[in-house]
């Protein structure tokens, strides 16, 4: 009993030592204050696009890359940044070719970005984004669109 007891008090010490830890701490909250206004002027450098020449591999890497499972709005709000200055950095007589490239379930995800794109209208964004929602429902059709507006998880 006294064993017992002894092994209790040890596993209660290491707990207690365990939760004085400060590694938790690592994250600085203050990053996260709605308050705290930072102007970055790289930011905006950075929001250019790609450049012509890899317009295609872009959109296939942002497509590839599509944070559909995550939870984290943080993540899901900066990939539809990135797949917004890559829509909107194509040409208008490439969007046709890109969108033929995508398979079914592409033009869905594509689908799904556009209509994300219209939520949050930017400048200009409204009309490119019509343009690639007219090539992608002449791919994916009505089903494309039933399938996004009925899909459970989203980008």
């Amino acid at each position: 009993m006294n064993d017992s007891l002894d092994r209790l008090k040890k596993r209660l010490l290491l707990m207690a030592k365990n939760t004085l830890s400060s590694r938790f701490r690592g994250v600085d909250i203050d990053e996260y204050d709605e308050n705290k206004f930072v102007d970055d002027q790289d930011e905006a450098a950075e929001q250019q696009g790609p450049d012509a020449g890899d317009t295609m591999t872009a959109f296939h890497v942002a497509l590839r890359n599509a944070p559909i499972n995550s939870k984290n709005l943080a993540v899901k709000e900066r990939a539809q940044a990135v797949v917004l200055r890559v829509l909107t950095s194509f040409k208008s007589s490439d969007i046709e070719p890109a969108v033929k490239t995508l398979d079914n379930n592409g033009v869905d995800l594509l689908m799904q970005y556009i209509y994300k794109g219209f939520e949050r209208p930017s400048d200009n964004s409204s009309a490119i984004l019509l343009q690639w929602h007219e090539k992608a429902f002449a791919v994916g059709g009505l089903g494309s669109i039933v399938r996004v507006m009925t899909a459970r998880k989203s980008v």
